[in-house]
C-alpha cells in the first residue's frame, strides 16, 4: 500500500512540476460536481474558509457527470481534488479514474435530498402519482387505446394524462443528462411509474437494456425543458410562468417555499420527514468523492474533510440541515465521517 501511495504521490509531482506557472503551486481546494450538492458545499466552504488559515475553497457547478469526467481526468493541480455528486459513482467513471491514474478515491456520503416538482404558488397545488410522471414525460408510452403496446407520447395536457389533474399543457423544467438530479429522476420517479404496468415491468427480466429504454427516456417534443445546470434559474422561471413545474433538489424548495410549492407524489410531501424515513418515493442519497493523492500536497484538504464531516455541519442539528439536508443516521454518520479521516479508499 504504502509503495502504490508513494507511485501516486511521485505521479501527481510529476505533472506538479511540469506545470512551471502560478497554478503549479495552487494553494486552494478546487471542487467540481453536483448542483445539488453546490449549496452545502458552499456553505461548508465558506465556514472553513472563516475558521480556518486556508483559503475557502473554489466551487463549481458542473453536473455530477460533468464533475466525474473533470474528476476522474487525471492527477496533479490542473485537476479538480473533490468532485460533488447527487448519486453514487458509476462503475464507468470508477474504471475511468484507474484508467487515468486516479487510484485511490474516497466516498463520502453526506445526507439524503429529495427530488422535488414543484410549482409557483401562484398556481393550483399538484397532486402527481409517479405513474402520472412517467405518461407525462415519457417518449414513448402504453397506447391509450390498449395492449402491450408503445407509441409516441400523445399527451399533451395533464387532464389526459389524469381526467383528477388541470387542463393545462405539460411543461416541465428540469435538469440535462449531465446531472445526478437527472439520473436519480428518471431511476425514482420515471423509472418508478413504469413499472407500474406490469407487462414493462417484465420486460426487464427479458430485454434489460430495452425496458431502460423504455422507462428512462424523456420526451423531447418540448413538454420537458432542459433548463441547465442551475437550479435557481429554474425557481425563478416558474415565478414568471405559473403553468410550468420544475425538477430540482429538496434543498431549493427549501430555500424558496415564499415563491414556490412542491407537488404530492404518491400523496406525500416533500418535507424534511418524509425524506428522512424513505416514504417521500422521489428521494436520493448525495456524495462527494476525494482524490487521495491530492490529500498532503493541496492545503488545507484534511481539514476540509473534518469540516463537512462535523456534527455541527452534517449532524441533525448542524448548519446544513438548515439548508435543507436530511441527515443520516449517527451509525451512517460515523462510518463516513471514519472513512474521511482514514482516507479509506472505495472499491467498486
Amino acid at each position: 500500500m504504502l509503495k502504490k501511495y508513494t507511485i501516486i504521490a511521485a505521479a501527481f509531482a510529476t505533472v506538479a512540476a511540469s506545470n512551471a506557472n502560478a497554478d503549479s503551486a495552487r494553494d486552494y481546494i478546487s471542487i467540481v460536481g453536483s448542483s445539488t450538492v453546490y449549496p452545502f458545499a458552499t456553505v461548508v466552504a465558506e465556514q472553513f474558509g472563516k475558521t480556518t488559515k486556508f483559503k475557502t475553497p473554489k466551487i463549481e457547478s458542473t453536473g455530477s457527470g460533468g464533475g466525474m469526467k473533470l474528476f476522474c481526468a487525471g492527477v496533479g493541480v490542473q485537476h479538480p481534488d473533490i468532485t460533488n455528486a447527487s448519486r453514487r459513482i458509476k462503475k464507468s467513471e470508477y474504471e475511468k479514474c484507474q484508467k487515468n491514474g486516479v487510484k485511490d478515491i474516497v466516498e463520502v456520503k453526506i445526507g439524503y435530498d429529495g427530488i422535488a416538482i414543484a410549482n409557483s404558488k401562484a398556481a393550483k397545488q399538484m397532486d402527481l402519482s409517479l405513474k402520472d410522471i412517467f405518461l407525462a414525460l415519457a417518449k414513448e408510452v402504453p397506447d391509450p387505446k390498449g395492449g402491450e403496446k408503445l407509441i409516441t407520447n400523445p399527451y399533451k395536457t395533464w387532464k389526459q394524462v389524469n381526467a383528477d389533474l388541470p387542463d393545462v399543457a405539460i411543461e416541465v423544467l428540469g435538469p440535462p443528462p449531465t446531472s445526478g438530479t437527472r439520473d436519480a429522476f428518471a431511476e425514482l420517479a420515471m423509472e418508478g411509474g413504469c413499472k407500474t404496468f406490469d407487462w414493462i415491468k417484465a420486460m426487464k427480466k427479458k430485454d434489460k437494456k430495452a425496458y431502460k429504454k423504455t422507462c428512462h427516456t424523456l420526451r423531447e417534443d418540448g413538454a420537458y425543458v432542459e433548463a441547465g445546470e442551475n437550479d435557481n434559474l429554474i425557481v425563478q422561471k416558474l415565478e414568471s410562468n405559473h403553468a410550468a413545474l420544475g425538477v430540482f433538489g429538496f434543498s431549493y424548495l427549501d430555500q424558496n417555499r415564499d415563491k414556490i410549492q412542491g407537488s404530492l407524489i404518491n400523496g406525500k410531501k416533500p418535507q424534511f420527514e418524509s425524506i428522512a424515513d424513505g416514504s417521500y418515493p422521489i428521494s436520493r442519497p448525495l456524495f462527494f468523492y476525494v482524490k487521495k493523492a491530492h490529500v498532503g500536497v493541496i492545503p488545507g484538504m484534511k481539514e476540509y474533510l473534518s469540516e463537512f464531516t462535523a456534527d455541527k455541519a452534517w449532524g441533525e442539528d448542524g448548519y446544513l440541515s438548515d439548508r435543507g439536508l436530511v441527515p443520516m443516521p449517527t451509525d451512517e454518520r460515523n462510518k463516513y465521517a471514519s472513512d474521511a479521516k482514514n482516507l479509506t479508499a472505495l472499491k467498486l
